[in-house]
């Protein structure tokens, strides 16, 4: 669990070799080429041999955004929510899925709260879905209670001992950062990835971008 720190406004551009990603076990390495603003409306200098690396990724604060011809698969990831109805990744193909690991123990995750589910009350007629991941609540009625406390109206995987965390590539969800949020694209692929909490005024602009994209 990470405390809630001050967030730069910059969006840094890194370079992301995939055969990096593929060995994220080892850690990847990002070579940062150059910074854009959140909006990607400027660009400043580029640098040097970092930039012939394969994936352009921007990275803003603790964000990272996958260029689209870089972005690994989702992982197939299917368990039941918190009222015991099963629910997996799959069953929003098609759609921007925005998935949020969170614990009710955790006091990020109570910051970000009301931030996602006011985005994700804005975002639903945009066919933007939300996907939680509830980790390390052994007892679901205290995640219950968080989401009522919250107003979440999205389903919730019950992940207590983090195993559905363990399938996804480190490098873009270290189970050991909570909260992460992760934007899928409409392919099922890893398009954005936050460490930590974060606030609407940062995963709107990074959400905007792979809603923009084409089908």
């Amino acid at each position: 669990m990470r405390p809630v720190g001050p967030r730069r406004a910059q969006v840094r551009t890194a370079a992301l070799a995939g055969a990096a990603l593929v060995a994220a076990a080892a850690g990847c390495v990002f070579a940062a080429v150059g910074s854009v603003a959140a909006d990607g409306s400027r660009a400043e200098a580029a640098a040097g041999p970092a930039h012939t690396a394969a994936a352009v990724v921007r990275s803003a604060a603790e964000a990272t955004v996958i260029a689209p011809a870089h972005r690994p698969a989702a992982p197939a990831s299917r368990g039941e929510d918190l009222d015991g109805k099963p629910v997996g990744l799959d069953d929003f193909r098609g759609q921007v899925l925005v998935v949020n690991v969170w614990g009710s123990w955790c006091g990020p995750c109570r910051a970000e709260a009301d931030d996602l589910a006011r985005i994700e009350r804005r975002t639903r007629d945009r066919g933007v879905r939300f996907l939680g991941i509830n980790t390390r609540d052994p007892d679901r009625e205290a995640a219950r209670s968080f989401v009522r406390a919250h107003g979440l109206g999205f389903p919730s995987l019950h992940d207590p001992t983090g195993k559905l965390l363990l399938r996804f590539p480190p490098a873009l969800l270290n189970p050991q950062t909570i909260p992460s949020t992760l934007v899928i694209d409409r392919r099922g692929r890893i398009a954005v990835s936050i460490g930590g909490a974060v606030t609407e005024d940062e995963l709107d602009p990074l959400l905007a971008r792979v809603l923009e994209e084409a089908p």
